[in-house]
């Protein structure tokens, strides 16, 4: 595609959502996006469409941005308020399985976001850079549109249309002492009603959604923004604390010792649900994620499946699987259960009421002894590492190149996955930015130094410095 817009900001248009500072996502883009939007949904025959948004202070005025764009084309847009993204998709299949959120998910208060889903699906890379194409040709970076500040407004009744959907598939046969942290975004005010519903003993943190994010950014996936809610389990003698990021889809667990949760552990748990109602069938993962995943699926009789990193990617593969795929999930913390239950897309909350239902059926199980069958592993976080302006197809070359002299298994699903028969290291070109992220992952930390070698021995001779990172990584 040809952009000649030199003032069109490119790079915010990702590989599954749009996304970036506000000070490139300004209300003149907006608009322009939505352009795009509105064309594609018609495109579809749509006629219809709801729209949320998260806590972020210039959601609601770029909701009614859009809104407006949509009306003035014919394509009738009805906003549900602040709300958590799997509440805007629970609600959109009212709406022909349409709906566009205002969120940039757990990332700073600097930045926003759009995402959605066209009868119920989410864009692929392709429909993203339509859109991209098309906002380009309308965007007047010279226009200036006046924004006022618009209060966040909870529609009450959307918000326990979702409730009661919960509260008839989850089915708690014991109550449980919950510390619920919503960190200040717009999915805990709506998660916090549920827990009361469920006659838990619930301690609420910044479960208010305010848009300043006044301790830190809404990403659960950082241990440093999980101390509050672990010291406060512990203080409270809690079973479980969940933490939910910034829109909601994304959920990390905290156990009664106070000790988090790795996705790894969770989706082997997960997996033991699923495939004991439903053996043999698919479980799905993405590349992240570690080897006692795949080893898990295979113990309990199914199919493990990995694929590219993306929640969108993920539910598009569960929603084309035509229910072989029980379940799914990321290493980020998404989850997405296809096992009659659920909704088919990924919903935090959802998770771990899954999980609670699962302890609730055994009179005195914790969830630290549910996990002790799937131990914590020996692996890195992800990390982030500069391309240090290599081109990153040639670095992966080499690397897929010299991967041979190992014996590893090789993966080209998303970078260089090379698994071994006692753990991994993958490679990948970011989406969003000029790095590569790295993971690795092993029984002991040992084996867990020597994949880092290799892979910075596959590299030194060539490129050094991104070597010398790779042997950083914690």
């Amino acid at each position: 595609m040809n952009f000649q817009n030199k003032n069109f900001p490119l790079q915010i248009f990702r590989a599954y959502d749009i996304r970036g500072k506000i000070s490139f996502l300004t209300p003149e883009l907006v608009k322009a996006i939505a352009y795009g939007l509105v064309t594609q949904y018609q495109k579809a025959g749509q006629v219809q469409i709801a729209i949320g948004y998260d806590a972020r202070l210039t959601s609601p005025q770029y909701a009614e941005i859009i809104k407006q764009v949509c009306d003035d084309h014919g394509l009738k847009a009805t906003l549900i308020g602040c709300c958590s993204t799997p509440l805007l998709y629970f609600i959109a299949r009212q709406f022909g399985g349409n709906g566009i959120m205002l969120t940039a998910s757990h990332n700073p208060k600097t930045d926003n976001g759009i995402k959605w889903i066209l009868q119920s699906e989410p864009p692929s890379p392709e429909m993203i850079q339509e859109v991209a194409a098309t906002a380009n040709t309308v965007f007047e970076p010279t226009e200036k549109i006046i924004v006022l500040p618009i209060e966040h407004q909870v529609v009450v009744k959307y918000c326990l249309e979702y409730q009661q959907a919960l509260l008839q598939d989850i089915q708690l046969k014991r109550s449980f002492n919950v510390v619920l942290d919503g960190l200040n975004g717009s999915a805990g005010r709506c998660a916090a009603l549920v827990f009361d519903k469920l006659d838990c003993e619930l301690t609420t943190l910044r479960c208010e959604e305010n848009g300043e994010f006044p301790d830190h950014a809404p990403d659960p996936s950082q241990e440093k923004h999980l101390l509050v809610l672990k010291k406060t389990v512990l203080e409270q003698q809690a079973d479980i604390g969940i933490a939910l990021d910034g829109d909601g889809d994304r959920v990390v667990l905290i156990d009664e010792k106070g000790t988090i949760i790795s996705a790894d552990r969770l989706l082997s748990l997960f997996s033991e649900m699923c495939l004991k109602t439903h053996p043999a069938h698919e479980v799905v993962f993405d590349v992240k994620c570690s080897t006692m995943v795949g080893n898990t699926v295979r113990h309990l009789g199914g199919q493990p499946k990995m694929i590219r990193t993306g929640s969108s990617f993920l539910r598009r593969y569960m929603s084309h699987s035509k229910g072989k795929a029980v379940f799914g999930g990321e290493y980020a913390g998404h989850y997405v259960f296809n096992d009659g239950r659920g909704f088919g897309y990924d919903d935090g909350l959802y998770a771990a009421l899954r999980v609670l239902e699962y302890l609730s059926e055994h009179p005195n199980l914790t969830l630290s002894e549910a996990l002790l069958a799937y131990p914590e592993r020996c692996c890195t976080e992800d990390t982030y590492i500069s391309t240090y302006s290599e081109e990153p197809d040639a670095v992966l070359h080499d690397v897929e190149i010299k991967s041979h002299d190992f014996g590893a298994k090789l993966s080209k699903i998303d970078g260089i996955r090379l698994d071994f028969k006692d753990g991994f290291g993958i490679i990948r070109a970011s989406n969003t930015g000029e790095y590569f992220t790295v993971r690795f992952d092993a029984d002991n930390p040992v084996r867990l130094n020597d994949i880092r070698d290799t892979f910075f021995s596959m590299l030194n001779e060539r490129y050094p410095k991104i070597a010398q990172d790779i042997l950083n990584a914690q």
